[in-house]
């Protein structure tokens, strides 16, 4: 297939010096290099996340935050109960 392709002149270059160590075409060093590419895949990079206080005091502990919520939401709605009676 016939196409045209804009190089940087760094990447022409290189590619360039490629073709003339292998004794092969710039075509063949172009394809061989995108062959490479693409086989590679992504580079897989582990995605980190950087760590922040959150500014908790002691004692709290999140692994059990739905829990914390629900106990406040309760005691909530006992102490509004007992304002009606």
């Amino acid at each position: 297939m016939r196409t045209t392709v804009t190089l940087d002149p760094d990447v022409a270059a290189r590619l360039r010096d490629v073709a003339r160590e292998r004794q092969v075409s710039f075509k063949e060093a172009l394809n061989s290099a995108v062959r490479a590419g693409l086989a590679a895949g992504p580079a897989a990079r582990p995605y980190r996340t950087p760590a922040r206080s959150l500014g908790l005091r002691p004692g709290i502990n999140l692994d059990k935050a739905l829990e914390v919520s629900s106990d406040l939401e309760d005691r909530e709605l006992i102490r509004k109960l007992e304002l009606r009676k």
